[in-house]
């Protein structure tokens, strides 16, 4: 069985013995039912283990036994995915993939053509969700480094993410180059931008070619927005040697 990993603070996987309380214990005690004696990693999603054995269980909480601990070294390069906000619930299902995928950070970006808009507490919400959604993702697919994802991004900022890019890409189905075809670099940032269901505007094009990236494409097919970010995840990541 796959042992079950939850999240705890940093100075907590310090201790000998953590009792983990909370919402990680409840779920740990109520709702996977662990028992004395079995396995648990405990990570502070900044790449510190503690690998455990549970020794007593409550009625919402675990008492566990540090066996040992380690560092998970941060991937190289890093992988950068700028997602246009998608309408209904397929942002949150694009984090969750691109999470289970690897990448490093994910940007939530109001484009010109995003038929959701993420504007006063709607922004803040929807950046709270974006990150729980990444936090179990990242819990679920045993990842030690959980992904960052930052606030909204206006078009701007994504351009100066692009300029300060080893690798900046924007994918899109016109473009004559193909991703797969692309010579990443070993280090620093790639950085690839998803467009929304609407697509990106000829404007935001340029401005990004400006910037310094490179439109391509990624294969004959076009996928939908909540797809490609971990299409083009997956493909660099065996381009890179992360895979």
């Amino acid at each position: 069985m796959t042992v079950p990993v939850f999240l705890a603070e940093t100075q907590r996987l310090a201790a000998d013995t953590i009792d983990l309380g909370g919402q990680e214990g409840r779920h740990a005690a109520t709702v996977r039912r662990l028992r004395v004696g079995e396995r648990v990693d405990l990570t502070d999603g900044l790449g510190l283990v503690a690998e455990c054995v549970v020794t007593d269980v409550g009625k919402d909480a675990l008492r566990l036994a540090v066996r040992r601990r380690y560092e998970v070294p941060a991937a190289e390069p890093r992988l950068v995915v700028v997602q246009g906000l998608p309408k209904g619930d397929r942002g949150e299902l694009a984090v969750e993939m691109m999470t289970e995928a690897g990448v490093d950070v994910i940007v939530p970006w109001a484009a010109a053509r995003s038929v959701t808009r993420w504007k006063g507490e709607r922004a803040a919400k929807g950046a709270a969700r974006w990150r729980a959604t990444a936090r179990e993702a990242g819990k679920q697919s045993r990842r030690f480094r959980l992904p960052e994802v930052t606030d909204q991004a206006e078009t701007p900022e994504v351009a100066a993410l692009l300029a300060g890019a080893a690798l900046g890409v924007v994918l899109h189905e016109e473009a004559g180059v193909p991703l797969s075809g692309m010579s990443p670099p070993a280090k620093g940032d790639i950085v690839v931008v998803v467009g929304p269901e609407g697509g990106i505007t000829d404007e935001e094009i340029d401005g990004f070619r400006a910037a310094g990236a490179v439109p391509a494409v990624l294969g004959p097919t076009v996928l939908r927005t909540s797809t490609a970010g971990v299409v083009a995840a997956a493909l660099l990541s065996a381009r890179t040697g992360r895979w």
